[in-house]
């Protein structure tokens, strides 16, 4: 991670072709707004960019299909090779090992993992820990950072909840919960960055998550969904950096094409509140 505030744009695929669903898809033309998106991105200061197979909904729970992770990979490789800036992967829903060996042999930088060290109960099935998966592939090809969700939007982490209903009976308060939570992902998961969501794609988290994640967490904390001009400077006092996909777009709607009047306001609005 870079010293000062990260600021990360997510760059959003079309539906990738898979074995089994056939879909349209010109690799050219797709590998090229990507990679415009990223130099666009980098040219007006952000430090990082993700590409992310958001077009892929509904999200299965891990991508194993071979042509979807290859196609992937040729995608971030050309990115990667394009700019001087970081460049991350998220394989949706929870694809972390997956993810992971794609930012290593196409010269990526990090990864963003949904459900890192929780199970959490989502739109996509249950989502299991991923942390144990990407153990053997951490160790002997080091140096991807691991950026991991700690309650993920659009899910449930069960763990919490679970530690919620007991708590109602012995009074332990919240931020402990939060708190042991924070600790597994950093202690025991090895998370390098945490990335904290609002409840939905587009929507900030309350400032009461964000600091008290913040609080009890050793390494980074980014914000990971609905960070805006006018949120901006409140939501980058309680972390270390943001990840916006959805405001930089057309509309401010996640999917759509680059805007890049609303790009150039966003990374205006960074530089001041910075």
């Amino acid at each position: 991670m870079r010293a000062g505030k990260e600021l990360i744009g997510v760059i959003h695929l079309p539906r990738l072709p898979y074995v089994d669903a056939k879909v349209e898809f010109d690799l050219g033309e797709v590998t090229e707004r990507a990679v415009g998106e990223a130099r666009a991105m980098e040219e007006e200061g952000f430090t990082g960019v993700i590409v992310e197979n958001y077009g892929d909904s509904p999200y299965r729970k891990r991508v194993r299909d071979p042509l979807a992770l290859a196609t992937m990979a040729l995608i971030v490789k050309e990115v990667a090779r394009s700019v001087s800036v970081d460049v991350g992967v998220n394989v949706l829903r929870n694809s972390g090992l997956e993810a992971y060996s794609i930012a290593r042999a196409a010269g990526a930088r990090f990864v963003r993992v949904n459900a890192l060290a929780e199970i959490v109960v989502s739109d996509s099935g249950i989502l299991e820990p991923e942390a144990p998966r990407m153990r053997a592939v951490r160790i002997n090809y080091p140096g991807v950072r691991v950026y991991a969700d700690v309650l993920v939007k659009h899910g449930r982490s069960l763990p919490l909840a679970l530690a919620a209903i007991e708590a109602g009976t012995s009074g332990t308060p919240l931020e402990e919960l939060v708190r042991a939570l924070v600790l597994d992902y950093v202690e025991r998961a090895g998370a390098d960055a945490l990335v904290v969501t609002g409840e939905r794609t587009g929507e900030p988290p309350s400032l009461e998550r964000l600091r008290l994640v913040k609080r009890f967490s050793s390494a980074p904390v980014v914000v990971g969904s609905g960070a805006s001009p006018e949120n901006l400077g409140a939501l980058l006092e309680s972390s270390d950096g943001v990840i916006v996909g959805s405001y930089i777009r057309r509309g401010g709607r996640a999917g759509n094409p680059l805007d890049p009047e609303r790009l150039r306001r966003f990374a205006r609005a960074f530089r001041e509140s910075r």
